[in-house]
Parts: structure tokens; C-alpha cells; sequence
């Protein structure tokens, strides 16, 4: 799983949103009567992906991004979120594209009441896909929440993306559990984010797939490049610098951040992330903790390219049982030597080979830095390339392709093919 999500504690919260977006032009569906505010309707020569999820497409670029902005290449995608947090006369769904192939939809709702809002949603999406013919239909899960207002909802194909073990994370809806179990028993494939994730779940699915935490190396690898200058905000910071991206919530064990703060002051420690679901003021206050806010993916490699190393000191809770950070990878292609607590998935799937180094105390963190930050890297970096090169995005998305594609021919229920043989190659 991927560490960088959101709470859900009901699909029809509306008040959890992190971001508005202007309303587009109003279109009236004439077909459904309903208000779809933004893009315009396809006509429907190409499949169509649905995915529902608790992240916004805007907050954190991570797997649900990954994956989907290349699901677009053969579908027509359409990303829901939760409601917006803001109260309408009306209740509409506003459009938007967002990349190639990509538009979300965000319901806008009159009454934030869970009853009444899952029925307002779960009305506005069944006249969305009136109103979008397709030769056939896909429903991507990322919450199970969603199954409240889509369950019954017609669709050729049931894929869960099982990212994380949402129901573990702080504010969870305690519906999530019951929730998860219908929508595996709807699904065709169950996907999950890590081994820990998978191995607890593989007996509640016939067609249950692992595909931990993949990386857009070329992306990341930019960081090595010796003419990218250091961001303002971070040009000032003295070095040595480890730094931690992500969103910044439960899952970080704050006290350790102070602990090796105060045992090496002359080290500096650059976090950069949101900050949710947690109150801001937990945050540790250190003359060489420096808190500069969420960056853009784009923006990433500048700032790690500055950095000597990367810290990963994630909590031991419930929360983080079963994550398999999407960073680890990242900050390998960035070429820098990290340090992780001990997350089981960090440490099976990294730690025994040798790429990352684990540590669970305070001491034990200043010890593994002072050894990397002399030790020579190209042994190292060689490994890490020869890792790298196997799980790239590129890679699961074929991968989970071809899985459709069977799940598709084992039914034949589809008049007509989700992907054509010509699409599904690397």
C-alpha cells in the first residue's frame, strides 16, 4: 500500500474536502435531467473506467494518479471524489477534466446528512453514466465506502485497487469493515497495495493480485542531475540535510523526528507534505526541523537533489501495518540513501537487500546516518537501478491489464473487449 492517503469516514462526508474547484459551464443532461456542471459528454467509442475515490485527484500525486492516468490511454476515465465541503441550493455534479482521457467529478451537495447525501450522490452518478454510452464499463474501487451509493449501479467489470487498510486509519467510519466485504464480494479482481495487505486478504478473494508500490523512475531520477538548483525556501537550510515527503498525518511517529533532531542539532531536517488529520501544533518545533508545507510531484526531485538523505520515520501503529510507501522507491530513484522505521514491508522488501537501511530508536537512526553519509554510493546505486528497473508503473498497469482482460474472457459478459490485444503490451 501506499502511505500517502486519506481518512475516510463515509463516502458522503462533505466536509473532509482539501480543495474547491470553479464550477464549469452548466450542461443539462437532457437524458437524466440532472446538473452536470463542467465537461462535455463522450460518445462513447471507448470503454469506460469509473473509478470511485476517497483521495482527491488534486491532493497527493500517488497510486490512484499513477494508475489511472494510464487506465486513460484505453478508457474514458471518470474519477469521482467526495462531495465538495461547501452547501448548494441543489444538488449537482461538477465535471472537470483533469489530464488527457481524465474528468472528475465532484458531487455538490444541498444536505451533508449521510442518508440523504448517498442518495443524492448515488442519484447524480446513475444519471452521469445514463448519459455516457460505452461499449462496456468498468467500476475501480479505491474505498469500499463508495459501494453505499454504487452498489446496484450496472457496470461490466468490478475491480479493488486495495491500497490500504483504510479502516485502521484514524477517523475511520467503523461501516469501512462490513463495506470492504461487500465490495469484495462484488469484484471480479481484488488488487493489493503490498505484501502485508495481500497476505492478510488473499483468503477473502478467488482473484486477488499483489502489486506493491511502483515508481515513475525517470521522474525521480532527475534528482541526480547535478544543474537542478536548489528551491528558496530550501537554499537556506544548512546541510546535512535528510528530508521526508508525504502527507503528514498519524502515521508519522513526531517523537522520534524530535528525539534525533535533538541529538544531532547540527543536522537538518527538511519535511514537506500537507499536514492532516492532526493538529498542526503537534508538529515538533526544532531550530533544524523545518516544516515546509506540500510541493507539487513536478517540483520533488529539485528538492531532493539537495538532500543528503532520505528519512522515513513512520509511527508503528495500526495505521501503518500494512503500508508499503510508494516513497521508498522514489527516494531510491532519486539516488539517496534512506532510512526507514521499521514498516514490515519496508524491511522485507528493501531492508533484507540491503537498499534501505532500518532503524527503530532514535540512536539507532543517528547511527545509520552518520555510517551512509560517508559510505561510497555506486555498488548501491547499481542495485537500486537493477531493483528499479522491474517495477515501474508502466509495468503494473500492463500487469493489471492483462488480469482485466482475463477476468473480461472468463465471464463473457462483455459485448464488446475492455482492452484490445494491441493496447496491453509493456
Amino acid at each position: 500500500m501506499v502511505e500517502d492517503s486519506r481518512v475516510v469516514t463515509g463516502f458522503s462526508s462533505a466536509d473532509r474536502s482539501l480543495s474547491g474547484r470553479a464550477s464549469g459551464s452548466l450542461i443539462e443532461a437532457e437524458v437524466t435531467g440532472v446538473d452536470v456542471r463542467g465537461a462535455e459528454a463522450t460518445d462513447g467509442a471507448r470503454p469506460l473506467l469509473v473509478c470511485f475515490s476517497h483521495l482527491r485527484w488534486g491532493f497527493v500525486w500517488q497510486r490512484p494518479q499513477h494508475l489511472i492516468s494510464r487506465a486513460a490511454r484505453h478508457f474514458d476515465v471518470i474519477f469521482v471524489e467526495e462531495p465538495a465541503g461547501e452547501v448548494a441550493e441543489t444538488d449537482y455534479l461538477r465535471l472537470e477534466p483533469v489530464a488527457p482521457g481524465v474528468t472528475v467529478a465532484v458531487p455538490v451537495l444541498a444536505q451533508a446528512q449521510s442518508y440523504a447525501a448517498n442518495r443524492a450522490q448515488a442519484r447524480l452518478i446513475r444519471a452521469l453514466l445514463r448519459g455516457r454510452p460505452s461499449a462496456a464499463r468498468v467500476f475501480w474501487y479505491y474505498t469500499p465506502a463508495a459501494v453505499s451509493l454504487s452498489g446496484d449501479l450496472p457496470r461490466d467489470l468490478t475491480v479493488y485497487d486495495n491500497m490500504d487498510e483504510l479502516s485502521a486509519f484514524r477517523g475511520a467510519s467503523p461501516d469501512l469493515i462490513a463495506q470492504e466485504a461487500d465490495l469484495i464480494g462484488q469484484a471480479d479482481l481484488v488488487f493489493t497495495g503490498g505484501r502485508s495487505l495481500y497476505e492478510a486478504k488473499r483468503g477473502t478473494h478467488g482473484n486477488i493480485h499483489c502489486f506493491p508500490s511502483s515508481v515513475d523512475a525517470d521522474h525521480f531520477c532527475a534528482a541526480r542531475l547535478s544543474d537542478r538548483s536548489d528551491p528558496p525556501d530550501q537554499a537556506v537550510i544548512p546541510r546535512p540535510r535528510l528530508g521526508f515527503f508525504g502527507v503528514i498525518d498519524e502515521r508519522l511517529d513526531r517523537d522520534l523526528l524530535a528525539a534525533v533532531a535533538e541529538l544531532r542539532p547540527d543536522w537538518h531536517f527538511v519535511m514537506i507534505g500537507p499536514v492532516v488529520k492532526i493538529d498542526p501544533a503537534s508538529l515538533p518545533q526544532r531550530p533544524n526541523i523545518h516544516w515546509l508545507g506540500p510541493k507539487t510531484y513536478a517540483e520533488l526531485p529539485d528538492y531532493l537533489r539537495h538532500w543528503d538523505l532520505g528519512l522515513m520515520p513512520f509511527a508503528l501503529n495500526e495505521a501503518t501495518r500494512f503500508i508499503s510507501p510508494t516513497k521508498t522507491p522514489e527516494f531510491l530513484a532519486a539516488g539517496l540513501r534512506v532510512i526507514s522505521t521499521p514498516i514490515v514491508d519496508v524491511l522485507r522488501d528493501y531492508g533484507e537487500a540491503g537498499l534501505v537501511a532500518v532503524a527503530e530508536t532514535p540512536e539507532a537512526v543517528v547511527l545509520s546516518a552518520e555510517a551512509l553519509l560517508f559510505q561510497p554510493k555506486d555498488a548501491w546505486l547499481e542495485a537500486v537501478d537493477q531493483r528499479l528497473a522491474t517495477q515501474s508503473w508502466d509495468r503494473t498497469w500492463a500487469a493489471m491489464q492483462a488480469l482485466m482482460s482475463e477476468a473480461q474472457r472468463r465471464s463473457g459478459a462483455l459485448a464488446a473487449p475492455l482492452l484490445h490485444p494491441a493496447t496491453t503490451a509493456v
